[in-house]
């Protein structure tokens, strides 16, 4: 942290602390309000922080005095949305530690959901979903759909921050038609981070057709703060169009209002944009600025996206061209920096981020430039070792990386060969001769096998929550016999054996069936018949080799 940030965080917190003091002096005319009028004035005031911080922590002493937990996180949830970015993550543990007393699934989950909110605006994606996550274990045992929904939408914002581009959209498609009739505001949000898909996708016309329709349910709904997203987005898509004017028009006009909602991540994007569409029409003196601006930004804040990774490799082009080898030296590192902010973030996608300026030639050069400028600065004595770390790592990530798609594709085939032979019938139903059960009747065990084939060929198996005890009442037999007839026919325990024939149904759906591709791991695990995600997950794993979105990746790629 800077020094001057350092000193703003402080300013920012004596200030808070200064209002909770003013709050102590405050006369006792507030302590017979009822939390709805308290609620009021801190919705009214909500642009006052000083003023309505008096209400907040009213409502909050209010609370813990009648020791009602709900009120009291909604009132620390009120503070976590006024205080400054250094106190948010406080008033959220507080929202956690409150919740847990009360053993509420919904307001547990929701106390986690918001602080990956705060994270995620923070742009510390890990952290984010680590909390999402959690959330998830407690949401997705309630009934509440606006819970429910609520962290879908933040899913899908990490799933697009990760380039999971189609599971996002299937998300938010799923939260727009939601919050439609629920929540406006969260509408908005949805409608605009599917447009920002699209565009990733490269489907500018559909991009453009969202973008518009979010600028006419602003005005519709009377939420004109969220045009500005829409602006921006239509901005940065008219450069994918080559529309470079119009995309330099959109996004400046977007920009400083994005300053204002403090919103950096836009508004480096923002800066990034405008720089490549003056770089696209040759005007390298006007977008050098703004490339500086997302490189202040970088530094000030950590955040950089994978499409601005590009940045660092046109200015290192354009300053050798330019013979300035300080500025060439310096954008080199701030690559490599990138690339370890990137590579800690994208682990398993380290391998698909499209290097034009691979890190064996950022060795050699970096090495060079040492050379040539040692005299000026001892500082680079150091940079090979720093270099060949980096380098390092990052072939022994690649080379993981790879290993594992090489396994995995090696198991997609099999698969594949499995299925195909399936679908055209030349994969005959046929008894493997085996010893004779010598402890069992051979009509009892004649008589569950041929049970056991109806069960497969009715697809019983996709009922929930088989157990030996109920599978084998339904056969009328008892768990001894039908346990040790499966293990020794089927080769099989008893739960593999369920499991084993789910996993087969699921990937002959995937294979047939286009739709059901766009379904999440929660989704498939529900059509199979699986008690939890977690338990399809690594079934599923289990029994092919490779996880879930490795298996449908391919599937999509042979169409």
């Amino acid at each position: 942290m800077s020094k001057k940030h350092f000193l703003l965080v402080l300013i920012c917190v004596f200030s808070w602390c200064e209002a909770q003091k003013n709050f102590q002096k405050h006369p006792d005319s507030l302590k017979r309000k009822s939390y709805e009028y308290l609620d009021d004035k801190i919705y009214e005031l909500r642009n006052d922080s000083a003023r309505s911080s008096v209400y907040m922590f009213e409502y909050l002493r209010k609370a813990k005095f009648e020791k009602n937990y709900k009120e009291i996180i909604n009132g620390y949830q009120n503070l976590l949305h006024e205080s400054p970015h250094s106190m948010r993550l406080i008033y959220a543990d507080s929202m956690i530690y409150t919740a847990k007393k009360t053993n509420d699934k919904a307001l547990i989950g929701s106390a986690y959901l918001s602080k990956g909110i705060v994270y995620y605006l923070l742009k510390k994606q890990n952290n984010a979903l680590d909390n999402f996550i959690t959330a998830d274990s407690y949401i997705s045992q309630t009934t509440d759909k606006y819970l429910i929904y609520k962290l879908k939408y933040h899913i899908a914002l990490v799933k697009y921050y990760l380039g999971y581009y189609d599971e996002a959209i299937s998300l938010l498609r799923e939260c727009t038609f939601y919050f439609k009739s629920e929540n406006s505001r969260a509408y908005l949000n949805s409608l605009h981070s599917l447009g920002l898909c699209y565009n990733r996708l490269g489907n500018y016309g559909l991009c453009s057709q969202t973008n518009a329709l979010g600028l006419v349910e602003c005005e519709k709904l009377d939420i004109r703060e969220m045009e500005v997203y829409f602006i921006h987005s239509q901005g940065i898509n008219d450069f994918f169009q080559k529309n470079y004017a119009s995309a330099i028009k959109s996004i400046e006009s977007s920009i400083e209002e994005l300053k204002e909602k403090k919103d950096f991540g836009n508004e480096s994007v923002g800066y990034f944009y405008i720089g490549k569409s003056y770089w696209e029409v040759r005007q390298y003196e006007k977008a050098l600025p703004y490339f500086e601006k997302v490189d202040q930004l970088f530094n000030a804040r950590g955040y950089l996206r994978t499409d601005q990774r590009e940045m660092y490799e046109v200015l290192i082009k354009y300053y050798k061209n330019q013979e300035n080898r300080d500025l060439q030296l310096y954008y080199i590192d701030q690559l490599l920096k990138a690339d370890k902010v990137l590579n800690e973030t994208f682990k398993y996608l380290v391998g698909k981020i499209n290097k034009e300026y691979n890190t064996q030639e950022l060795m050699f050069e970096k090495q060079s430039l040492k050379n040539e400028l040692v005299s000026k600065n001892f500082k680079y004595s150091v940079l090979t070792g720093f270099t060949s770390l980096l380098f390092l790592s990052f072939v022994v990530l690649t080379y993981r990386y790879y290993k594992n798609r090489k396994i995995y594709r090696q198991k997609f085939d099999e698969q594949m060969l499995q299925i195909s032979a399936s679908e055209n019938k030349t994969k005959q139903r046929q008894k493997i001769e085996k010893p004779v059960l010598s402890d069992i009747n051979p009509e009892t065990v004649s008589l569950i096998l041929n049970q056991l084939e109806k069960f497969e060929i009715d697809k019983k198996f996709l009922e929930k929550d088989w157990s030996l005890s109920k599978l084998s009442a339904a056969f009328k037999s008892n768990p001894t016999y039908l346990s040790s007839i499966i293990r020794h026919y089927k080769e099989k325990g008893f739960t593999e054996y369920i499991n084993d024939l789910k996993i087969d149904y699921v990937m002959s759906l995937l294979y047939n069936d286009k739709l059901v591709r766009n379904y999440t791991n929660k989704a498939l695990a529900a059509e199979v018949g699986f008690s939890s995600t977690q338990r399809f997950v690594k079934a599923f794993k289990s029994k092919t080799g490779m996880p879930t979105f490795f298996f449908i990746e391919q599937i999509k790629r042979k169409g």
